[in-house]
Protein backbone atom coordinates (compact mmCIF):
# COMPACT_ATOMS: atom_id res chain seq x y z
CA UNK A 1 0.00 0.00 0.00
CA UNK A 2 1.51 3.36 -1.00
CA UNK A 3 0.98 6.62 0.89
CA UNK A 4 -1.88 7.78 -1.32
CA UNK A 5 -3.73 4.51 -0.81
CA UNK A 6 -3.07 4.68 2.94
CA UNK A 7 -4.49 8.19 3.16
CA UNK A 8 -7.59 7.10 1.25
CA UNK A 9 -8.02 4.17 3.65
CA UNK A 10 -7.63 6.46 6.65
CA UNK A 11 -10.19 8.91 5.25
CA UNK A 12 -12.63 6.06 4.79
CA UNK A 13 -12.04 4.96 8.39
CA UNK A 14 -12.40 8.27 10.23
CA UNK A 15 -13.83 10.72 7.70
CA UNK A 16 -11.94 13.00 5.34
CA UNK A 17 -12.31 15.97 7.70
CA UNK A 18 -10.28 14.12 10.34
CA UNK A 19 -7.24 13.31 8.20
CA UNK A 20 -5.04 16.39 8.05
CA UNK A 21 -2.05 16.74 5.71
CA UNK A 22 0.31 19.47 4.60
CA UNK A 23 -1.34 19.37 1.18
CA UNK A 24 -4.66 20.55 2.58
CA UNK A 25 -5.13 24.28 1.82
CA UNK A 26 -4.78 26.48 4.89
CA UNK A 27 -3.85 23.58 7.19
CA UNK A 28 -1.22 24.26 9.86
CA UNK A 29 -0.01 21.17 11.69
CA UNK A 30 2.35 22.97 14.07
CA UNK A 31 0.22 22.12 17.12
CA UNK A 32 0.68 18.42 16.35
CA UNK A 33 4.27 18.47 15.08
CA UNK A 34 6.02 20.67 17.66
CA UNK A 35 6.60 19.66 21.26
CA UNK A 36 5.48 21.84 24.16
CA UNK A 37 8.99 23.08 24.95
CA UNK A 38 9.62 23.85 21.27
CA UNK A 39 12.75 21.74 21.35
CA UNK A 40 11.73 19.68 18.32
CA UNK A 41 9.61 20.23 15.21
CA UNK A 42 8.85 17.13 13.15
CA UNK A 43 6.89 16.58 9.97
CA UNK A 44 3.98 14.16 9.76
CA UNK A 45 2.67 12.29 6.75
CA UNK A 46 -0.77 12.98 8.24
CA UNK A 47 -2.57 13.74 11.47
CA UNK A 48 -5.47 11.36 11.98
CA UNK A 49 -8.20 12.07 14.55
CA UNK A 50 -10.38 9.00 15.15
CA UNK A 51 -13.63 9.42 17.06
CA UNK A 52 -13.99 5.95 18.56
CA UNK A 53 -11.98 2.97 19.70
CA UNK A 54 -13.16 1.06 16.62
CA UNK A 55 -11.77 3.82 14.42
CA UNK A 56 -8.46 3.76 16.30
CA UNK A 57 -8.24 0.04 15.60
CA UNK A 58 -8.92 0.62 11.89
CA UNK A 59 -6.20 3.28 11.73
CA UNK A 60 -3.66 1.04 13.46
CA UNK A 61 -4.47 -1.90 11.17
CA UNK A 62 -4.14 0.25 8.07
CA UNK A 63 -0.80 1.69 9.17
CA UNK A 64 0.52 -1.75 10.13
CA UNK A 65 -0.49 -3.09 6.71
CA UNK A 66 1.28 -0.17 5.03
CA UNK A 67 4.29 -0.53 7.37
CA UNK A 68 3.89 3.11 8.42
CA UNK A 69 4.70 4.02 12.01
CA UNK A 70 2.28 5.75 14.39
CA UNK A 71 2.85 8.41 17.02
CA UNK A 72 -0.02 8.44 19.58
CA UNK A 73 -0.70 11.93 20.90
CA UNK A 74 -2.98 13.38 23.58
CA UNK A 75 -2.72 17.00 24.71
CA UNK A 76 0.89 17.27 23.48
CA UNK A 77 2.05 18.66 26.83
CA UNK A 78 4.94 16.20 27.26
CA UNK A 79 8.45 17.40 28.09
CA UNK A 80 10.65 14.65 26.60
CA UNK A 81 9.78 14.75 22.87
CA UNK A 82 7.71 11.59 23.08
CA UNK A 83 4.48 12.58 21.33
CA UNK A 84 5.52 14.34 18.12
CA UNK A 85 6.68 12.87 14.79
CA UNK A 86 10.24 12.73 13.57
CA UNK A 87 11.40 14.87 10.65
CA UNK A 88 10.99 12.20 7.98
CA UNK A 89 7.45 13.09 6.90
CA UNK A 90 6.58 9.38 6.95
CA UNK A 91 4.85 8.98 10.32
CA UNK A 92 1.16 9.26 11.13
CA UNK A 93 0.25 11.25 14.24
CA UNK A 94 -2.68 9.52 15.94
CA UNK A 95 -4.44 12.31 17.83
CA UNK A 96 -6.84 11.04 20.49
CA UNK A 97 -8.41 14.40 21.28
CA UNK A 98 -11.81 13.39 19.85
CA UNK A 99 -12.00 10.38 22.19
CA UNK A 100 -12.97 12.60 25.09
CA UNK A 101 -16.13 11.12 26.59
CA UNK A 102 -16.69 10.23 30.20
CA UNK A 103 -18.31 6.83 29.80
CA UNK A 104 -19.35 6.06 33.36
CA UNK A 105 -19.10 7.18 36.97
CA UNK A 106 -19.83 4.57 39.63
CA UNK A 107 -20.37 6.26 43.01
CA UNK A 108 -20.60 3.01 44.96
CA UNK A 109 -17.49 1.53 43.38
CA UNK A 110 -15.68 4.90 43.51
CA UNK A 111 -14.58 4.73 39.87
CA UNK A 112 -14.71 6.89 36.76
CA UNK A 113 -14.29 5.51 33.25
CA UNK A 114 -13.24 8.00 30.60
CA UNK A 115 -11.69 8.00 27.15
CA UNK A 116 -8.04 8.76 26.52
CA UNK A 117 -8.63 12.21 25.03
CA UNK A 118 -10.56 13.45 28.07
CA UNK A 119 -8.75 16.45 29.53
CA UNK A 120 -7.68 15.78 33.12
CA UNK A 121 -9.48 18.85 34.45
CA UNK A 122 -12.75 17.70 32.85
CA UNK A 123 -12.41 14.35 34.62
CA UNK A 124 -11.67 16.14 37.91
CA UNK A 125 -14.80 18.27 37.46
CA UNK A 126 -16.96 15.24 36.69
CA UNK A 127 -15.78 13.60 39.90
CA UNK A 128 -16.39 16.80 41.88
CA UNK A 129 -19.92 17.10 40.48
CA UNK A 130 -20.62 13.68 41.99
CA UNK A 131 -19.19 14.78 45.35
CA UNK A 132 -16.02 12.75 44.79
CA UNK A 133 -12.35 13.45 44.21
CA UNK A 134 -9.91 12.47 41.45
CA UNK A 135 -6.60 13.40 43.12
CA UNK A 136 -4.33 13.33 40.04
CA UNK A 137 -3.22 16.97 39.81
CA UNK A 138 -0.70 18.52 37.42
CA UNK A 139 0.21 22.03 36.34
CA UNK A 140 -0.96 21.11 32.81
CA UNK A 141 -4.29 19.64 33.97
CA UNK A 142 -6.26 22.11 31.84
CA UNK A 143 -4.78 20.69 28.63
CA UNK A 144 -3.16 17.29 29.30
CA UNK A 145 -5.27 14.20 28.65
CA UNK A 146 -5.86 11.00 30.59
CA UNK A 147 -4.30 8.82 27.90
CA UNK A 148 -1.11 10.84 27.99
CA UNK A 149 -1.14 10.87 31.79
CA UNK A 150 -1.24 7.08 31.81
CA UNK A 151 1.13 6.57 28.88
CA UNK A 152 3.77 8.55 30.79
CA UNK A 153 2.69 7.47 34.31
CA UNK A 154 2.31 11.12 35.28
CA UNK A 155 2.92 12.21 38.85
CA UNK A 156 2.01 15.68 40.10
CA UNK A 157 1.38 17.20 43.49
CA UNK A 158 -0.67 14.43 45.15
CA UNK A 159 1.71 11.49 44.65
CA UNK A 160 2.77 11.64 48.30
CA UNK A 161 -0.68 10.39 49.35
CA UNK A 162 -2.22 8.77 46.28
CA UNK A 163 0.65 7.67 44.06
CA UNK A 164 1.33 8.22 40.36
CA UNK A 165 -1.24 7.79 37.59
CA UNK A 166 -0.42 4.07 37.65
CA UNK A 167 -1.67 3.79 41.22
CA UNK A 168 -4.97 5.47 40.35
CA UNK A 169 -5.79 3.20 37.39
CA UNK A 170 -7.86 0.04 37.78
CA UNK A 171 -8.39 -0.85 34.14
CA UNK A 172 -7.55 0.02 30.54
CA UNK A 173 -8.89 -0.30 27.06
CA UNK A 174 -6.01 -0.63 24.58
CA UNK A 175 -5.63 -1.01 20.84
CA UNK A 176 -2.65 -3.27 20.20
CA UNK A 177 0.01 -2.81 17.54
CA UNK A 178 -1.92 -5.32 15.40
CA UNK A 179 -5.16 -3.30 15.66
CA UNK A 180 -6.90 -5.61 18.13
CA UNK A 181 -8.86 -4.19 21.07
CA UNK A 182 -8.15 -5.35 24.60
CA UNK A 183 -11.13 -4.51 26.80
CA UNK A 184 -9.63 -4.39 30.27
CA UNK A 185 -11.85 -1.67 31.75
CA UNK A 186 -12.51 -3.55 34.95
CA UNK A 187 -13.20 -1.54 38.06
CA UNK A 188 -11.93 -4.41 40.19
CA UNK A 189 -9.41 -3.76 42.92
CA UNK A 190 -8.51 -7.45 42.99
CA UNK A 191 -8.04 -9.52 39.83
CA UNK A 192 -5.30 -12.13 40.19
CA UNK A 193 -5.71 -13.89 36.83
CA UNK A 194 -2.23 -13.79 35.38
CA UNK A 195 0.04 -11.08 34.04
CA UNK A 196 -1.10 -7.54 34.83
CA UNK A 197 -1.23 -6.09 31.31
CA UNK A 198 -2.51 -2.78 32.65
CA UNK A 199 0.82 -2.01 34.28
CA UNK A 200 2.66 -3.01 31.13
CA UNK A 201 0.94 -0.36 29.01
CA UNK A 202 1.01 2.36 31.68
CA UNK A 203 4.29 4.25 31.33
CA UNK A 204 5.11 2.68 27.95
CA UNK A 205 4.79 6.06 26.16
CA UNK A 206 2.79 4.67 23.26
CA UNK A 207 5.48 2.19 22.24
CA UNK A 208 3.44 -0.97 22.92
CA UNK A 209 -0.12 0.03 22.04
CA UNK A 210 -2.66 2.85 22.16
CA UNK A 211 -4.55 3.51 25.40
CA UNK A 212 -8.09 4.49 24.37
CA UNK A 213 -9.91 4.52 27.74
CA UNK A 214 -9.28 3.96 31.44
CA UNK A 215 -11.09 3.26 34.69
CA UNK A 216 -9.72 5.40 37.51
CA UNK A 217 -10.09 5.35 41.28
CA UNK A 218 -12.08 8.09 42.96
CA UNK A 219 -12.10 9.08 46.63
CA UNK A 220 -14.55 10.81 48.98
CA UNK A 221 -13.98 14.55 49.06
CA UNK A 222 -12.29 15.65 52.30
CA UNK A 223 -14.30 17.78 54.69
CA UNK A 224 -11.57 20.43 54.59
CA UNK A 225 -8.37 21.19 52.73
CA UNK A 226 -5.93 23.72 54.13
CA UNK A 227 -2.73 25.04 52.59
CA UNK A 228 0.31 26.42 54.37
CA UNK A 229 3.48 28.12 53.11
CA UNK A 230 6.62 27.82 55.22
CA UNK A 231 10.07 29.36 54.93
CA UNK A 232 12.81 26.79 55.58
CA UNK A 233 16.52 27.58 55.96
CA UNK A 234 17.91 24.56 54.07
CA UNK A 235 17.03 21.38 52.22
CA UNK A 236 17.91 19.46 55.38
CA UNK A 237 15.31 21.52 57.23
CA UNK A 238 12.74 20.76 54.51
CA UNK A 239 13.30 17.03 54.99
CA UNK A 240 12.95 17.44 58.76
CA UNK A 241 9.70 19.35 58.22
CA UNK A 242 8.43 16.53 56.01
CA UNK A 243 9.01 14.03 58.81
CA UNK A 244 7.21 16.26 61.30
CA UNK A 245 4.29 16.73 58.90
CA UNK A 246 3.95 12.99 58.35
CA UNK A 247 3.87 12.38 62.09
CA UNK A 248 1.41 15.19 62.85
CA UNK A 249 -0.92 14.83 59.86
CA UNK A 250 -0.54 11.19 58.83
CA UNK A 251 -2.54 10.43 55.66
CA UNK A 252 -3.95 13.96 55.84
CA UNK A 253 -0.70 15.23 54.32
CA UNK A 254 -1.65 15.30 50.63
CA UNK A 255 0.88 17.80 49.30
CA UNK A 256 4.46 18.72 50.13
CA UNK A 257 6.28 20.87 47.56
CA UNK A 258 9.71 22.43 47.92
CA UNK A 259 10.79 25.57 46.00
CA UNK A 260 14.24 27.12 45.92
CA UNK A 261 14.77 30.84 46.35
CA UNK A 262 15.82 31.43 42.74
CA UNK A 263 12.76 29.57 41.43
CA UNK A 264 10.55 31.89 43.48
CA UNK A 265 12.60 34.91 42.44
CA UNK A 266 11.75 34.11 38.82
CA UNK A 267 8.02 33.98 39.63
CA UNK A 268 8.32 37.28 41.49
CA UNK A 269 10.17 38.81 38.54
CA UNK A 270 7.91 37.63 35.74
CA UNK A 271 4.54 37.43 37.54
CA UNK A 272 4.67 40.13 40.23
CA UNK A 273 0.87 40.16 40.60
CA UNK A 274 1.11 36.77 42.32
CA UNK A 275 2.86 38.38 45.32
CA UNK A 276 5.21 35.54 46.30
CA UNK A 277 5.44 35.37 50.13
CA UNK A 278 8.42 34.67 52.41
CA UNK A 279 11.09 34.08 49.78
CA UNK A 280 13.69 36.84 50.02
CA UNK A 281 15.37 35.76 53.26
CA UNK A 282 15.18 31.99 53.06
CA UNK A 283 16.89 29.29 51.00
CA UNK A 284 13.71 27.35 50.34
CA UNK A 285 9.96 27.54 50.80
CA UNK A 286 7.64 24.58 51.33
CA UNK A 287 4.00 24.37 50.31
CA UNK A 288 1.96 21.92 52.41
CA UNK A 289 -1.59 20.66 51.97
CA UNK A 290 -3.63 19.08 54.74
CA UNK A 291 -6.79 17.19 53.73
CA UNK A 292 -8.98 16.43 56.73
CA UNK A 293 -12.00 14.15 56.90
CA UNK A 294 -13.47 15.73 60.04
CA UNK A 295 -13.78 19.53 59.80
CA UNK A 296 -11.95 22.71 58.96
CA UNK A 297 -11.51 23.45 62.66
CA UNK A 298 -9.89 20.07 63.19
CA UNK A 299 -7.66 20.58 60.14
CA UNK A 300 -6.57 24.03 61.27
CA UNK A 301 -5.79 22.86 64.80
CA UNK A 302 -3.57 20.05 63.49
CA UNK A 303 -1.85 22.39 61.05
CA UNK A 304 -1.15 24.95 63.75
CA UNK A 305 0.24 22.25 66.05
CA UNK A 306 2.54 21.08 63.26
CA UNK A 307 3.82 24.59 62.48
CA UNK A 308 4.36 25.35 66.17
CA UNK A 309 6.44 22.18 66.53
CA UNK A 310 8.39 23.08 63.39
CA UNK A 311 9.14 26.58 64.69
CA UNK A 312 10.32 25.12 67.99
CA UNK A 313 12.51 22.65 66.09
CA UNK A 314 13.98 25.43 63.94
CA UNK A 315 13.19 23.70 60.64
CA UNK A 316 10.99 26.63 59.64
CA UNK A 317 11.57 30.32 60.29
CA UNK A 318 8.11 31.64 59.35
CA UNK A 319 4.83 30.35 57.96
CA UNK A 320 1.38 31.36 56.82
CA UNK A 321 -1.81 29.32 56.63
CA UNK A 322 -4.14 30.30 53.80
CA UNK A 323 -7.17 32.06 55.26
CA UNK A 324 -9.43 31.39 52.28
CA UNK A 325 -9.81 29.13 49.28
CA UNK A 326 -8.75 32.01 47.02
CA UNK A 327 -5.54 32.50 48.99
CA UNK A 328 -4.81 28.77 48.88
CA UNK A 329 -5.32 28.73 45.12
CA UNK A 330 -2.94 31.66 44.76
CA UNK A 331 -0.24 29.84 46.73
CA UNK A 332 -0.62 26.79 44.49
CA UNK A 333 -0.64 29.05 41.43
CA UNK A 334 2.75 30.41 42.50
CA UNK A 335 4.13 26.88 42.63
CA UNK A 336 2.62 25.97 39.26
CA UNK A 337 3.97 29.17 37.68
CA UNK A 338 7.62 28.26 38.21
CA UNK A 339 8.00 26.46 34.84
CA UNK A 340 6.31 29.37 33.04
CA UNK A 341 8.53 31.90 34.81
CA UNK A 342 11.59 29.86 33.89
CA UNK A 343 10.48 29.82 30.25
CA UNK A 344 10.09 33.61 30.40
CA UNK A 345 13.64 33.87 31.73
CA UNK A 346 14.97 31.97 28.71
CA UNK A 347 16.13 28.58 27.49
CA UNK A 348 17.16 26.13 30.20
CA UNK A 349 18.21 22.55 30.83
CA UNK A 350 15.51 20.51 32.60
CA UNK A 351 15.99 17.49 34.83
CA UNK A 352 13.12 15.43 36.23
CA UNK A 353 14.87 13.23 38.77
CA UNK A 354 13.99 11.15 41.80
CA UNK A 355 16.11 10.25 44.79
CA UNK A 356 15.70 8.66 48.21
CA UNK A 357 14.34 11.54 50.28
CA UNK A 358 17.04 11.06 52.91
CA UNK A 359 19.75 11.67 50.30
CA UNK A 360 18.31 14.75 48.62
CA UNK A 361 20.13 17.32 50.82
CA UNK A 362 23.53 15.73 50.12
CA UNK A 363 22.75 15.41 46.42
CA UNK A 364 21.82 19.10 46.18
CA UNK A 365 24.89 20.25 48.09
CA UNK A 366 27.27 18.17 45.99
CA UNK A 367 25.68 18.81 42.60
CA UNK A 368 25.15 22.53 43.22
CA UNK A 369 28.87 22.83 44.00
CA UNK A 370 29.92 20.84 40.92
CA UNK A 371 27.82 22.97 38.60
CA UNK A 372 29.01 26.22 40.19
CA UNK A 373 32.60 25.06 39.75
CA UNK A 374 32.18 24.09 36.10
CA UNK A 375 29.92 26.98 35.01
CA UNK A 376 30.58 30.17 36.99
CA UNK A 377 27.38 32.14 37.49
CA UNK A 378 25.07 29.22 36.70
CA UNK A 379 21.60 29.56 38.20
CA UNK A 380 19.69 26.59 39.63
CA UNK A 381 15.91 26.37 39.49
CA UNK A 382 15.34 23.62 42.04
CA UNK A 383 11.75 22.75 42.95
CA UNK A 384 9.44 19.77 43.05
CA UNK A 385 7.60 17.10 44.95
CA UNK A 386 9.87 16.56 47.94
CA UNK A 387 7.24 14.39 49.61
CA UNK A 388 7.84 11.64 47.04
CA UNK A 389 11.51 12.37 46.30
CA UNK A 390 10.97 14.02 42.90
CA UNK A 391 12.95 17.16 42.04
CA UNK A 392 12.82 19.33 38.95
CA UNK A 393 16.48 20.22 39.12
CA UNK A 394 16.76 22.73 36.28
CA UNK A 395 19.80 24.67 35.13
CA UNK A 396 19.52 28.25 33.86
CA UNK A 397 22.38 29.96 32.08
CA UNK A 398 24.30 32.75 33.82
CA UNK A 399 22.66 36.16 33.90
CA UNK A 400 22.97 37.88 30.53
CA UNK A 401 24.36 34.83 28.72
CA UNK A 402 23.02 33.58 25.39
CA UNK A 403 20.56 30.78 26.20
CA UNK A 404 20.81 29.16 22.78
CA UNK A 405 24.59 29.03 22.97
CA UNK A 406 24.38 27.75 26.55
CA UNK A 407 22.21 24.81 25.48
CA UNK A 408 24.40 24.06 22.48
CA UNK A 409 27.67 24.17 24.38
CA UNK A 410 26.73 22.97 27.86
CA UNK A 411 23.67 20.70 27.76
CA UNK A 412 25.49 17.39 27.23
CA UNK A 413 28.07 18.17 29.91
CA UNK A 414 25.45 19.39 32.41
CA UNK A 415 23.27 16.34 31.83
CA UNK A 416 26.18 13.98 32.37
CA UNK A 417 27.21 15.75 35.57
CA UNK A 418 23.68 15.73 36.98
CA UNK A 419 22.78 12.19 35.91
CA UNK A 420 26.06 10.78 37.19
CA UNK A 421 25.32 12.38 40.55
CA UNK A 422 21.78 10.97 40.49
CA UNK A 423 23.23 7.51 39.91
CA UNK A 424 25.75 7.91 42.74
CA UNK A 425 22.94 8.79 45.12
CA UNK A 426 20.74 5.87 44.05
CA UNK A 427 18.18 7.82 42.03
CA UNK A 428 16.46 7.80 38.65
CA UNK A 429 17.02 10.14 35.69
CA UNK A 430 13.26 10.29 35.04
CA UNK A 431 10.71 10.52 37.82
CA UNK A 432 7.48 11.46 36.04
CA UNK A 433 8.15 12.92 32.58
CA UNK A 434 9.27 9.70 30.90
CA UNK A 435 12.09 8.99 28.46
CA UNK A 436 10.62 9.86 25.06
CA UNK A 437 13.17 10.72 22.41
CA UNK A 438 15.03 13.24 24.58
CA UNK A 439 16.55 10.70 26.98
CA UNK A 440 16.44 7.59 24.81
CA UNK A 441 20.16 7.55 24.07
CA UNK A 442 20.99 8.44 27.68
CA UNK A 443 18.94 5.64 29.24
CA UNK A 444 21.37 2.75 28.50
CA UNK A 445 24.07 4.45 30.55
CA UNK A 446 21.92 4.51 33.68
CA UNK A 447 19.46 1.61 33.31
CA UNK A 448 20.25 -1.92 34.43
CA UNK A 449 21.30 -3.92 31.31
CA UNK A 450 19.07 -6.85 32.19
CA UNK A 451 16.09 -4.52 32.54
CA UNK A 452 16.82 -3.07 29.10
CA UNK A 453 16.99 -6.54 27.55
CA UNK A 454 13.64 -7.44 29.08
CA UNK A 455 12.13 -4.17 27.83
CA UNK A 456 13.40 -4.82 24.30
CA UNK A 457 11.99 -8.36 24.41
CA UNK A 458 8.57 -7.02 25.44
CA UNK A 459 8.67 -4.43 22.66
CA UNK A 460 9.57 -7.10 20.09
CA UNK A 461 6.79 -9.39 21.30
CA UNK A 462 4.00 -6.82 21.34
CA UNK A 463 5.12 -4.68 18.38
CA UNK A 464 7.22 -6.90 16.10
CA UNK A 465 6.84 -4.52 13.14
CA UNK A 466 8.03 -1.58 15.21
CA UNK A 467 5.12 0.64 14.15
CA UNK A 468 4.27 2.03 17.60
CA UNK A 469 6.13 5.27 18.34
CA UNK A 470 9.55 4.00 17.19
CA UNK A 471 12.68 5.69 18.47
CA UNK A 472 11.09 6.50 21.81
CA UNK A 473 12.18 4.97 25.14
CA UNK A 474 14.27 2.25 23.38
Amino acid sequence: MNNADLLDTLRSAVGAAHVLTHDDPGTDLTAFEQDWRQRHRGRALAVVRPGSTAEVAQVVRACAQADVSLVPQGGNTGLVVGGVPDASGTQVVLSLQRLNAIRALDRDNLTLTAEAGCVLQVAQQAAAAAGLWLPLSLAAEGSCTLGGNLATNAGGTQVLRFGNARDLCLGLEVVTAQGEVWNGLSGLRKDNTGYDLRHLFIGSEGTLGVITAATLKLFPRPAAQLTAWAAVPSMEAAVTLLGLAQRHLGPGLTGFEVMGRFALQLVDRHFPALRVPLWRDTAYAVLLENSDNESEAHARARFEALLEAALDDGCITDAIVAASLAQARNLWHIRESIPLAQAQEGLNIKHDISLPISRIPAFCAETDALLARDIPGVRLVNFGHLGDGNLHYNVQCPEGADGTAFLRDQEARVNTLVFDAVQRFGGSISAEHGIGGLKRDTLPRYKDPTALRLMRAIKAALDPQGVMNPGRVL
